[in-house]
């Protein structure tokens, strides 16, 4: 398909981006890794696109409360930075497991936290009906191919899964959101950050039209040293989860003081389950709470025949990586 003509601006700073946001149908352009593609299938036809590769909002800093990132950081610095490494390491884990080396070199931080979908039907403009794509039109995948769907917080108008190992590893880290606007800043904790499709499917965020996103926190915690990502997919590299899990853990005299559970592939928006971490609260690290944590972090699952697997799958997710982040000294 043949992109439609459309108006290129390149921004140095955030006014110059929020000026642009004031013009209706804009599409900001960070690494493209996601919005080159969807414009190529004709799904995102921008009349302006706002090029923000100038933009000094690349940091990656350690502060007080624990890490600043800033929404043009590369997946890939995050990723190998040694203080991510070292004391976020699910955060690390979750972004190398996603992509190729050549992607996380371009992609980053604010463009992972808005990355839609990879449904094949909100993706086919010409051939299958999506209400995210466009709102009442009717959701082609509830009789078609689902293997790649969602199990967890889906609707009748939806069942597209959320695409992003970032903002699983990001929940179960209790990171925050700051944007900004004409009417000031926001900080909006990523647990709250993405939207359930409910009746309406086309939105996806708390974002509003004419907000940019500036950066992410993530607080030093007990349980953030102590965390692990486990994906499971098709094949090792480059392919969206089946089933994923980003595990988080502070283990104190023998028991388990605090955990996260958060789940990717299954889920309609990056899915944390306290039912599962309250299940884990006071029990001793072992294989039976951790399959315990499993079973409670899929209830609730409404599954179509395509896509019934992921129920187990999620399940056996959950428990290795509670079983790898238990292992951490």
């Amino acid at each position: 398909m043949n992109i439609p003509p459309f108006r290129y601006l390149r921004v140095a700073d955030e006014k110059g981006a929020l000026d642009a946001l004031a013009t209706r149908d804009v599409a900001l352009l960070a690494g493209g890794t996601n919005l080159v593609d969807l414009m190529r299938l004709g799904v995102s036809r921008p009349s302006v696109v706002v090029d923000m590769g100038g933009m000094p909002l690349t940091g990656i800093e350690a502060t007080a409360e624990g890490l600043a990132l800033g929404a043009m950081a590369r997946n890939s610095d995050v990723a190998n930075h040694p203080m991510v490494r070292e004391q976020f390491p699910v955060l690390a884990e979750a972004l190398l497991s996603g992509a190729s080396p050549q992607l996380r070199n371009l992609a980053t931080v604010g463009g992972n936290l808005l990355q839609r979908t990879r449904c094949a039907y909100f993706r086919d403009v010409d051939n299958a009906a999506c209400n995210k794509r466009k709102p009442g039109s009717g959701c082609a995948a509830m009789e078609g191919w689902t293997r790649m769907h969602a199990v967890l917080g889906t609707s009748d108008a939806c069942i597209a899964a959320h695409p992003s190992d970032m903002c699983v590893a990001l929940v179960a880290l209790d990171a925050v959101v700051h944007v900004r606007g004409p009417k000031g800043d926001r900080a909006i904790p990523i647990a709250d950050f993405h939207t359930l499709p409910g009746d309406h499917p086309e939105i996806e965020t708390m974002l509003a039209r004419e907000e940019l996103i500036v950066s992410v926190t993530v607080p030093r915690t007990p349980f953030a040293r102590r965390s692990r990502y486990v994906k499971a997919r098709d094949r090792a590299s480059y392919a969206f989860a089946l089933a994923s899990c980003a595990a988080c853990l502070e283990i104190e005299g023998g028991v388990v003081k605090q955990a996260r559970v958060a789940l990717g592939g299954v889920a309609t928006k990056p899915w944390r389950s306290v039912d599962a971490e309250r299940g884990l609260f006071g029990k001793p690290p072992s294989a039976e709470a951790f399959l315990g944590a499993g079973e409670m972090a899929m209830r609730g699952a409404r599954v179509r025949p395509g896509v019934a697997f992921k129920v187990e799958l999620g399940k056996r997710v959950v428990a290795r990586a509670l079983e790898l982040a238990a292992r951490m000294s």
